[in-house]
């Protein structure tokens, strides 16, 4: 059998898939299972043993209007990728327009998503399977799975870890062998902790702490280090390392700061290797999580019971703390005062994260 799976993105979307990944390939071990995924997600399945072919899609590219005929010879080469795979199962677990459609171009006689599939995507599907809209994404995922008879024993995320990522770990943060990898920014402003919260976090702590994420998280991190006393000199902040804590600082231990440093893979060696993570709703919550490593997860604006860290309810090393003002859950990627995020208490976030300490 030959199955495609659809889904591009984001980050934590397709941490909350791999389960699926991994249920269908147990129960259906002779299927040849190909992925279409984003191009910057790619690291996190092309080394997998359990995936066919990963088909890139680069979704970024399509969005920008001044490359509009690169875009059409683009979209073109994509649809003919997929019209020579004669799949005989096409899933998306997507359910937006730009998968639908991918579901519409790729020729199968099944055709499965989601029935509360958005932005009109369910048109494309031949099979629609009802979830109930209060569980969790990962379980979402399964239903799925079940739907096409795969039998689900357990609950695993099938990440790699490769020895060239943690080499590259190594030398990034040198000799320290215990940290606390902390992660502040979201895609979201408003799933944001503010970045003076974190700082007073860090000047708490007495283990070293690395701060992480994307290039464009590089403010923040920096930030982050100004606000905890310790950048001081121009010079600190363009290494973005301080091997050690000025005698003038309220600081007691080290900061890494490896922002925009570390491709996807690299920061999955990063998380494997940490005593705990402190994180936003975030992707790399999501893999924290994954690799069964203590989180302590913010959590304002969206819902911890449909996209928290998968197992926190049961997990004794998984917490998510919120500040339980009502209008929490919002889901609004805007908002003038952020009350969410600024009711989550310093000392709470570090009385949860020092019981893993």
């Amino acid at each position: 059998m030959k199955i495609l799976v659809i889904k591009p993105s984001s980050l934590g979307d397709v941490i909350h898939a791999l389960p699926f990944l991994k249920v269908v390939k147990d129960s259906l071990p002779d299927a040849k299972i190909d992925w279409v995924i984003s191009k910057n997600l790619k690291g996190l399945i092309e080394d997998s043993p359990l995936i066919n072919e990963v088909i890139i899609f680069d979704k970024d590219s399509w969005k920008n209007i001044r490359n509009l005929k690169g875009t059409i010879n683009e979209i073109s080469l994509f649809k003919k990728t997929l019209k020579k795979k004669r799949y005989d199962m096409v899933v998306d677990l997507q359910g937006l327009l730009r998968s639908g459609i991918i579901t519409h171009y790729t020729p199968s006689v099944t055709k499965i998503g989601f029935a509360d599939a958005r932005e009109g995507s369910r048109l494309f599907y031949n099979r629609k399977i009802s979830v109930n809209g209060t569980v969790h994404a990962v379980d979402k995922c399964l239903e799925i799975a079940k739907a096409i008879g795969a039998k689900i024993n357990k609950v695993e995320f099938p990440l790699k870890i490769d020895e060239i990522s943690k080499d590259k770990i190594k030398k990034l943060i040198g000799d320290v062998s215990e940290y606390i990898v902390v992660v502040p920014s979201a895609r979201w402003a408003t799933k944001r902790w503010p970045a003076e919260y974190f700082a007073q976090l860090i000047t708490k702590l007495t283990i070293p702490c690395v701060i992480t994420g994307g290039k464009g998280d590089r403010e923040i991190a920096k930030e982050i280090i100004e606000r905890t006393g310790t950048a001081n000199t121009s010079s600190l902040l363009r290494k973005g390392v301080l091997p050690y804590a000025p005698t003038d600082s309220k600081l007691k231990t080290q900061i890494l700061n490896v922002a925009g440093k570390t491709n996807l893979k690299e920061l999955v060696a990063l998380i494997a290797g940490a005593k705990a993570v402190v994180s936003n709703d975030s992707g790399p919550m999501h893999i924290a999580a994954a690799l069964d490593k203590p989180v302590v997860a913010l959590f304002g604006p969206t819902d911890p019971l449909k996209t928290g860290p998968y197992g926190w309810q049961k997990n004794k090393n998984l917490k998510v703390l919120t500040s339980g003002v009502s209008c929490s859950p919002c889901f609004r990627k805007k908002c003038k005062k952020f009350t969410c995020m600024h009711m989550i208490n310093v000392e709470k976030v570090f009385n949860a994260l020092k019981e893993y300490l």
